[in-house]
């Protein structure tokens, strides 16, 4: 019988609930000014940025999350050139987000400078240069504090934030007021994508809340979900905007758009994957329809 490892690293989902995998190796362990951060190697999935004791992404499977996050609403949206992202520290979303050759300009918001500092260093396999592109424009801020100053419109804004924790730093980024100013901050026929939470049959709270919010604001709300690994299993997303569909376009036009317009080749998503990203099973169809709770400034929204 094979020796099991001795180091594990343990993510409690819920009180109820862990996930866990081996341990090769700890490269760094420590705490920022906003949360704490480690970088470990896995057996499992390779290199992994941890924040507040949450998997963020792995080395193995981070693109089924990167591409599910940034590539719906930009092949949705006819000629996206200006996006904004709000957090995405790894340099991965920033990387998708310019593998479009429409993009002209992406305007990444991240809180905590050491974080992207760590990735840089320890992670440089996920942002594959996309620091140093010329059309990147990188600020460390408060992303709702950043919106709230500026009087720049944007045809796709994509939210890559880490899940809301008490006391963390983004647990004011999934409500309703902040969904209202992203809508103010959209040009005309302008699409953003969240990242939603887990969407494991019975960690769903935090995903059916998200697209509840959503559709407080915005007349078009697509929640959809992948499987991630490394997350535990099945991750929530939602597409909102004015008035784009990306169920109407057919497998076609979609891979016209993915050919015409991405500069590389993807390892997720496609035609197929498009149309399957937002097909949910009945169970959770039937809870979303259940479960009425939003998150508001006053109502905000704490996971585990």
């Amino acid at each position: 019988m094979a020796k099991l490892p001795t180091n594990w690293f343990v993510e409690h989902v819920t009180p109820d609930l862990i996930q866990q995998f081996s341990i090769k190796d700890i490269l760094y362990s420590g705490k920022t000014r906003f949360q704490t951060a480690e970088v470990i190697d896995t057996a499992s999935y390779g290199r992994c940025l941890i924040l507040d004791g949450k998997i963020q992404c792995s080395e193995r499977d981070e693109f089924i999350y990167h591409e599910a996050l940034v590539h719906p609403p930009l092949i949705t949206h006819p000629n996206p050139e200006t996006v904004f992202i709000a957090g995405g520290g790894e340099g991965a979303t920033a990387r998708e987000v310019l593998a479009h050759k429409t993009v002209s300009k992406a305007v990444m918001v991240d809180i905590d400078r050491q974080v992207i500092k760590l990735c840089r260093r320890y992670l440089p396999s996920l942002s594959q240069g996309s620091f140093e592109d010329e059309r990147l424009e990188l600020h460390f801020g408060d992303a709702r504090n950043y919106l709230a100053h500026t009087q720049e419109r944007f045809d796709a804004i994509i939210i890559d934030l880490p899940e809301p924790i008490e006391e963390g730093p983004a647990y004011l980024l999934y409500t309703e007021e902040f969904y209202a100013m992203l809508r103010e901050r959209l040009r005309p026929q302008g699409v953003i994508s969240v990242q939603s939470g887990c969407a494991v049959m019975g960690v769903l709270l935090n995903f059916i809340a998200v697209n509840n919010t959503l559709k407080t604001v915005f007349p078009r709300v697509f929640p959809y979900r992948a499987e991630v690994p490394s997350f535990g299993g099945t991750w929530g997303f939602a597409l909102a905007g004015e008035g784009l569909d990306p169920l109407a376009l057919s497998p076609a036009e979609v891979e016209r758009r993915i050919a015409g317009r991405i500069s590389r080749p993807l390892s997720f998503y496609d035609a197929e994957t498009h149309r399957g990203l937002f097909s949910l099973p009945k169970y959770l169809r039937q809870e979303m329809a259940q479960e009425n709770r939003t998150i508001a400034d006053d109502r905000p929204l704490f996971i585990y």
